[in-house]
């Protein structure tokens, strides 16, 4: 698993995790693993896998470390 951060919320339930390579990848809140949406903060390390998703790279089944 990548390993990242959070790097910015919305309030419609998405984010981006920014990563070691230094991308931004998408996330929504559908692709979360034992956390809330509501429980992130911006600044907290994730693990995540890599995805493609219809609108390019994101990430899925994100859990914090």
């Amino acid at each position: 698993m990548a390993e990242g951060s959070i790097k910015r919320l919305t309030d419609r339930g998405f984010g981006f995790i920014g990563t070691a390579e230094g991308h931004d990848l998408f996330f929504h809140s559908t692709a979360l693993n034992g956390v809330s949406f509501e429980e992130l903060r911006v600044g907290q390390r994730v693990e995540f896998t890599r995805s493609e998703g219809s609108r390019g790279p994101r990430a899925e089944a994100i859990r914090l470390v």
